[in-house]
């Protein structure tokens, strides 16, 4: 199950206790937060339908039997309260749920803002990886969407694998970079018009046409992004 279809039944049905939304759930830190932001969500909506029933509810609805004017005014009030609650609940999650993992439609987003969102999906594994992968296990991920690396890679590759970029096969890599510095990787079968830059304040993502691909770095903000991502569209090549 992949993440989009994840939270699609997760927003659907908070309680859906089907053996495959459960595993997905538990694969990682962001699935089970999400989980549970909707669960905690979907106990104050409960508690809020849970109106005490009064006292004296039998003397009442006997009495508003006898007048149907009485009946017409009261009956509105009711409703009303229980659409206030509802509402003071949303307003109370509106604030605090964490609206950022909810699924956005592709063509809604840049390359940088998927880029940013796949590196923190993966980046409590990918960025505590140590491969040190060399050129040629590079080029041999690159094989699949007609590329390949030339040269010597500006930094050790200590994460590689393919992973699924906006629902296309795409080649994900983690860069070490001499002063010490991670600079996640994504080569996307998805050429970008022009050069692209997404921030959140935190991480910053540049997207760079190279060829029939796109070559994307993210790195924290601030960090000496161009250079690295200038240096890995000059020597990544077409196959013939």
């Amino acid at each position: 199950m992949d993440d989009l279809e994840f939270r699609r039944r997760l927003l659907a049905d908070p309680q859906d206790q089907d053996p495959e939304l459960l595993d997905a759930k538990r694969s990682s830190t962001a699935n089970q937060s999400l989980a549970s932001e909707l669960e905690q969500l979907d106990a104050m909506i409960d508690q809020a339908l849970r109106v005490d029933v009064p006292d004296d509810l039998v003397d009442k609805v006997l009495f508003k039997q006898t007048s149907d004017v009485v009946r017409e005014k009261r009956q509105p009030k009711f409703h009303l309260a229980i659409a206030a609650s509802i509402a003071f609940v949303f307003g109370i999650m509106l604030g605090q749920f964490n609206w950022s993992n909810l699924p956005v439609l592709p063509g809604d987003q840049s390359l940088g803002q998927i880029a940013l969102q796949h590196y923190y999906h993966e980046e409590g594994f990918a960025l505590a990886a140590n491969e040190g992968a060399s050129l040629q296990q590079v080029n041999a991920k690159l094989a699949p969407l007609g590329n390949t690396f030339s040269g010597n890679l500006p930094g050790q590759v200590a994460y590689l694998n393919h992973c699924s970029f906006d629902d296309q096969h795409a080649v994900h890599m983690v860069l070490k970079a001499e002063n010490g510095e991670d600079f996640t990787v994504f080569v996307v079968p998805q050429k970008s018009p022009a050069m692209e830059t997404f921030s959140d304040g935190n991480m910053e993502a540049i997207s760079l046409p190279a060829n029939n691909s796109s070559v994307i770095v993210v790195g924290e903000e601030g960090s000496n992004i161009l250079p690295l991502a200038e240096s890995l569209k000059k020597h990544l090549n077409q196959k013939a």
